[in-house]
């Protein structure tokens, strides 16, 4: 979901989810990619997610604070869609200092911008030390006044609710199976979903995978995705963009292309990244999903 360099960066602490491949657990971003993932599904290998245990967690609140952290916050995928909030809640019993679990409510992207924008506000208001405006003295005095107190864990927290509650999400997928076998979507919205050849658009309602639109064609339903999120674009001052896909990198960036050229210059970021082994084990082939988020 985020980038390595991103994680870098911003010194975000990762506990990754396992994927289990005919009883092998694999560790996702670890020892198991999307490609190979997809590859034991299409050799028909049993394929399932497991959330980190509490031990993972308390093992990384425990590093944040031999670090150096006097407070945690940690924000987690859709407590609709997995067990990771309340593992982390379970851990957070157990750190001697105040963690702060979120539930983003969603996932992919929109839980990825969610990170990072808590991220930089965990750092405060920070002085640019290169190419000094004002002159030298200016300069030098802004580098003397009294450094604005860094947030609380608190109200850190509070910027990734904010962020991960003004995201949206629409995706494609080939089949709606591997949501309805691993219990992400009902049996009967699966089978109104595939009824005559129809090509869902699924997005994330409270936490949940739900079919919103119905369309005739795969090419005519990437159409519409497109347009859901630069409809959904021009209703915000700024926007962030995430293209999620599965192996068709050309087919993201085409439209991620489409949607900053109807933008109207409202997008201020825009990302095309691999969905992962965890996504890939739900969804199955062809996913490409949108994520709209506010800037």
């Amino acid at each position: 979901m985020l980038a390595p360099a991103d994680v870098a960066r911003w010194g975000i602490g990762v506990v990754p989810l396992d994927v289990v491949v005919d009883g092998t657990r694999h560790a996702e971003g670890v020892d198991l990619g999307p490609a190979e993932l997809l590859a034991a599904l299409g050799r028909g290998a049993r394929v399932s997610t497991s959330q980190p245990p509490p031990a993972a967690f308390a093992a990384a609140y425990q590093q944040a604070v031999a670090d150096g952290a006097q407070e945690v916050v940690s924000v987690h995928l859709a407590g609709g869609l997995s067990g990771t909030v309340q593992a982390a809640r379970l851990a957070a019993a157990t750190v001697p200092v105040p963690v702060h679990v979120v539930d983003s409510g969603t996932a992919g992207m929109a839980l990825g911008f969610a990170v990072l924008a808590a991220a930089r506000a965990a750092r405060g208001p920070t002085e640019d030390a290169e190419a000094p405006r004002g002159g030298l003295r200016a300069w030098w005095s802004r580098r003397q006044a009294p450094r604005p107190a860094l947030p609380t864990g608190t109200q850190v927290a509070d910027v990734a609710r904010g962020v991960a509650a003004s995201s949206r999400v629409w995706f494609l997928v080939d089949s709606l199976d591997h949501l309805r076998r691993g219990g992400r979507l009902s049996a009967t919205a699966a089978a109104l979903g595939t009824v005559l050849g129809l090509r869902p658009i699924l997005t994330i309602r409270d936490g949940s995978v739900v079919v919103v639109e119905k369309v005739r064609t795969r090419r005519a339903a990437r159409d519409r995705l497109e347009a859901l999120a630069v409809a959904d674009v021009a209703h915000r001052s700024a926007a962030r963009v995430a293209v999620h896909h599965l192996q068709q990198p050309d087919v993201a960036a085409a439209v991620a292309a489409q949607i900053e050229a109807w933008g109207a210059q409202r997008v201020v970021e825009t990302v095309t990244c691999d969905a992962g082994a965890v996504l890939a084990a739900h969804v199955g082939p062809g996913l490409i999903a949108v994520v709209v988020t506010d800037a």
